[in-house]
């Protein structure tokens, strides 16, 4: 049996834009998509702490060391800057790997710089 499992965790992050009349996406600084080992093009989930709404697009690269946090196209709907997100990836993994798999969490300050 095969299991969906949180991969990846950016824990409260600002939205620091949004641009309505882009594709679609959100740019996240690739400092945290590293950190958080989510790839270019990977499907997120985006939760919104200020409204409670959530929304799955994928993560493109914003400005490297920028704290970056900007959602695009129709997602920019979802939120206003300033909110508070948290960006969730998933994998597929066997019932033997999800026994043993660790979620990686990122936690952020206020400017989206990685907590140590």
């Amino acid at each position: 049996m095969f299991r969906i499992m949180l991969k990846s965790k950016i824990h409260r992050a600002k939205v620091t834009a949004t641009k309505l009349y882009y594709e679609g996406s959100i740019a996240v600084d690739p400092l945290l998509l590293k950190a958080a080992d989510i790839l270019p093009g990977e499907k997120v989930e985006v939760l919104n702490l200020n409204n409670g709404s959530r929304i799955e697009t994928y993560a493109i690269e914003g400005k490297k060391g920028s704290g970056e946090i900007c959602l695009n196209g129709p997602s920019a709907r979802f939120a206003c800057e300033g909110d508070e997100v948290i960006i969730l990836s998933y994998c597929l993994v066997n019932g033997e790997e999800a026994a043993k798999m660790k979620k990686n969490v990122i936690h952020v300050d206020s400017s989206n710089k990685i907590k140590n």
